[in-house]
């Protein structure tokens, strides 16, 4: 809890310092109640989140903090499952046609998986080949104490609009490839790559905002939503569906979302396990 009030003081301090000069930023919490369907490991879960998005001159800063606790079957398992993590990303714009990135995230506590510790780094190109399409590639590299796992992102967006209707629509593809370095329970079962795809829809008209999604193909330890999530524990993924809805109302933004998923628990070889979660976001841009 320290660290959390921590890094919003962090925050406040840096945007009030620089608000003369951003272009646009933003500070944000997030809450999210997961519940877990025919799994043999968890009940359900809370997730918290703040962070900070600001943007000075041709360089953006992001990041985020996040905790959570969830309700585990016991036995198998000894306790309840405790996680914080932290996500950050560095971006800079060359020029109006390129721009890189470079992200890091530290999963700072897990209190039941060999993957605590667990830290990754990326580097990313984005090419905007107009004002409506850009592609961005970034290579992702994660390394736990028994594997370490690479992952290449290759995302294409196409932006308009009509008669007053913005709209975004992304196409994303993830190669994932698992380096066993020790024999372990999480990787036993897993596959030695995956290919996923994914389709983002994004619509926003004045003040309100709606936006769908859905992955196909199986993953594993992937890292999602441009590398502020983290699927750190042993379960293989193969369906994904989202669907949120936003309002606009003067600084803040407000969203809900439900997500969706389905996976196979890995060390249990347990199948058809399902992932409700339902989050709320407030951001307030400056």
């Amino acid at each position: 809890m320290i660290k959390y009030i921590l890094l919003v003081v962090f925050s406040l301090s840096l945007l009030e310092a620089t608000q003369t000069e951003v272009v646009h930023s933003s500070v944000s919490i997030y809450g999210e109640n997961k519940e877990f369907t025919n799994s043999v490991q968890k009940y359900d879960g809370q997730i918290y989140g703040v962070g900070a998005d600001v943007h000075y001159g041709a360089s953006a800063y992001k990041v985020t903090y996040e905790m959570g606790e969830t309700r585990t079957k016991q036995p198998p398992l000894k306790e309840n499952l405790h996680t914080q993590k932290i996500f950050a990303k560095y971006a800079y714009e060359f020029t109006k046609s390129f721009a890189l990135n470079v992200n890091y995230i530290n999963i700072l506590q897990d209190n039941i998986a060999i993957t605590d510790g667990g830290q990754s780094f990326a580097l990313g190109l984005t090419y905007k080949a107009s004002k409506e399409i850009a592609l961005n590639f970034t290579q992702y590299y994660t390394m736990y104490d028994d594997f370490n796992v690479a992952q290449s992102d290759l995302k294409l967006n196409y932006k308009s609009n009509i008669n007053g209707i913005g709209f975004k629509v992304s196409s994303i593809t993830k190669y994932i490839s698992i380096d066993e370095k020790n024999n372990n329970i999480f990787t036993k079962n897993a596959e030695k790559s995956y290919l996923t795809t994914g389709l983002k829809l994004h619509v926003h008209y004045k003040t309100w905002h709606t936006g769908f999604g859905a992955y196909y193909g199986k993953r594993a330890f992937a890292i999602m939503n441009d590398g502020f999530k983290i699927q750190h524990h042993a379960m293989e993924f193969d369906r994904t569906y989202a669907v949120g809805i936003g309002k606009d109302i003067s600084a803040f933004v407000l969203r809900c979302q439900y997500i969706y998923q389905r996976a196979e628990e890995l060390p249990a070889k347990n199948e058809n396990v399902e992932v409700s979660n339902i989050r709320l976001i407030a951001n307030y841009k400056f």
